[in-house]
């Protein structure tokens, strides 16, 4: 079994491969972009819930820090969301400008954010957490979006 940092890690992986997957479709034509774009918006999504609704909850409980790292991480998952959005309504209206627009500013908060989550909030998660990193991991592999 991986552990929280190494699963939550490689789920940033499959994110930024849906990510470029979704560039790809709408540099080649807007129109036919709007499958990509599901694909990464709902895979996004899930790991915004895993981190969310999973990890955040327990290294929270674990360690009694509510208004430190994973505040920001949450507020940074807000921000994104809203470009996510912009970029299905810029596809929607077949704006090529306002998706790449968009898609830059989220591609440059994902790297910065990906990288505070990879090197400093997942290693103090599984410092906390790694007698429970088995179900931990487990509880986010199951996971249904809401």
């Amino acid at each position: 079994m991986s552990s929280i940092k190494e699963y939550l890690a490689a789920d940033h992986g499959r994110c930024d491969e849906l990510f470029a997957a979704m560039e790809d479709a709408a540099a080649n034509s807007i129109e036919s972009a709007k499958e990509a774009y599901d694909a990464f918006a709902y895979g996004t999504q899930r790991h915004f819930q895993m981190e969310e609704r999973v990890m955040f909850v327990e290294f929270e409980q674990k360690t009694g820090m509510t208004q430190g790292p994973t505040a920001m991480m949450r507020h940074e998952h807000t921000q994104m969301r809203g470009l996510i959005s912009d970029m299905g309504k810029a596809i929607e209206t077949k704006d090529k400008d306002k998706f790449f627009g968009s898609s830059e500013t989220l591609m440059i908060l994902m790297q910065q954010h990906n990288m505070k989550e990879e090197q400093m909030l997942y290693t103090m998660a599984q410092q906390h957490l790694s007698a429970e990193s088995d179900r931990i991991v487990d509880m986010m592999r199951s996971m249904i979006v809401e």
